[in-house]
């Protein structure tokens, strides 16, 4: 079994594009599903955000399965395979496993480091959990990608340097109102991504902050956070008539701001749902200023603030991917073959275990003492010879022909195929440690 990755980000697809093919809630499970009971799939985890939608999948053939989850993709969104498979990446092996550790460290983010990434693939494989669509292999690789994303923004600062898109909002809309404190910001949903809205705006310096959802109860509560205050989806045209500000990101499939609910004057909208929660047609209404993730997409616009080090923090994260990938995949070879070394030294034990009964039955006069002795004798003999091969192969293993190893060592002693793979199967209870963990 190999990893594999489909998908589409911004560095890929036009927003549009993106806006038709994300998911969520019902549709993201039933996708999961679809994904996981593939022929060719035995594991499925689908990472859907504002500005990328991902499938990553266990699966035994590369080609039969890059078609099935394309086409899954196309046939859930209902963009047609001819205009989708132009947008589409794909990462096998070692690729797959190198750009979930970039993305999960937010380097391909639209703003270079951003942290958000990171609850996002969480919350990506927390739902893979709940549905039963992943197993050892996919769990075990993705929580390793959230301590390399940890790892990154811990070590290097990287998420000091790269602003979040809600930090590259604000830097847009300055341009715009000037400074921000004291105007009146209207956030409008409360899931994640208002909360982070909210807070960011709480330490700019905005005072004035009100929250309207279309659960009023969640509202209140976010409100509360920043010392804000909440009001009701009924008063979000009059709401809107008094903010400077706005910043709208809910899950709702409709526009939620239309352009009869704006009056022209001076006003910044910042959009960061997918798909839209404001009408672009707001931005003919005299004085208003429209930013949504499509116009984000634009470098210059995420370029507003200065680098910060962020050069620098950027070529520290990938060295760290990159030490944590080979690191990965040395413990995979070496786990690969582990089993085998284990079924090895299991025919051993009973080669022995067999040849000193018959020794016992040969001469059943034979001294209690004596017996141990040679008992003990024959398997420091057994276990002399295995040694020196057994370390060896585990070192091969992690060369990347590591499986030819293996492979090598059951032919060789005549192994029974079934009993490594009996030996793995025991491996994945949710006991079992890391590879790290286990030395491999």
């Amino acid at each position: 079994m190999s990893v594999l990755v489909v998908g589409l980000s911004h560095q890929t697809a036009p927003m549009a594009l993106l806006e038709r093919v994300s998911v969520s809630g019902d549709a993201l499970v039933k996708l999961l599903h679809d994904v996981q009971q593939d022929d060719h799939v035995a594991e499925a985890m689908v990472v859907s955000s504002c500005n990328r939608v991902e499938v990553y999948a266990e699966v035994d053939r590369f080609h039969a399965a890059v078609t099935g989850v394309s086409q899954l993709l196309s046939t859930h969104s209902g963009v047609p395979m001819e205009q989708l498979a132009n947008h589409l990446y794909v990462h096998y092996e070692d690729r797959a496993i190198e750009h979930l550790f970039s993305v999960g460290s937010g380097l391909h983010s639209m703003v270079v480091g951003e942290g958000q990434i990171l609850g996002q693939v969480r919350s990506a494989l927390r739902l893979a959990q709940e549905e039963g669509t992943v197993g050892p292999t996919l769990n075990e690789l993705v929580q390793q990608a959230l301590r390399v994303g940890k790892r990154s923004h811990t070590e290097t600062g990287i998420d000091r340097a790269g602003a979040s898109l809600v930090g590259v909002g604000l830097a847009l809309a300055e341009r715009t109102l000037g400074p921000i404190q004291g105007k009146r910001a209207l956030v409008v949903g409360a899931g994640s991504m208002s909360a982070l809205s909210a807070a960011t705006l709480q330490r700019a310096g905005v005072t004035d902050i009100v929250v309207v959802n279309r659960t009023h109860e969640r509202a209140v509560r976010l409100a509360q956070t920043v010392g804000g205050r909440a009001a009701e989806s009924g008063e979000l045209t009059a709401e809107l008539a008094q903010a400077d500000l706005v910043i709208s990101c809910t899950g709702a499939t409709d526009v939620v701001i239309t352009a009869d609910m704006v009056t022209p004057r001076t006003m910044f909208l910042l959009d960061l749902a997918l798909p839209h929660d404001v009408d672009p047609a707001v931005r003919r209404i005299p004085g208003v200023t429209l930013v949504d993730l499509e116009s984000m997409q634009d470098g210059d616009l995420v370029a507003v603030t200065d680098d910060g080090g962020r050069a620098e923090a950027v070529t520290a994260v990938r060295e760290i991917v990159a030490d944590e990938v080979a690191a990965y995949l040395s413990a995979e070879r070496a786990a690969r073959v582990t089993p085998t070394v284990v079924a090895l030294r299991s025919k051993a034990a009973q080669v022995v275990e067999a040849e000193l009964g018959r020794l016992v039955s040969r001469v059943p006069e034979i001294d209690g003492r004596v017996r141990d002795e040679v008992t003990q004798t024959v398997r420091r003999v057994v276990d002399k010879l295995l040694h020196e091969p057994t370390v060896r192969v585990k070192q091969l293993a992690e060369s990347p022909a590591g499986d030819h190893y293996a492979e090598a060592l059951r032919e060789l002693f005549n192994l029974d195929p079934k009993v490594p793979d009996a030996v793995r199967r025991v491996e994945t209870v949710d006991t079992k440690p890391s590879k790290r963990e286990a030395g491999l």
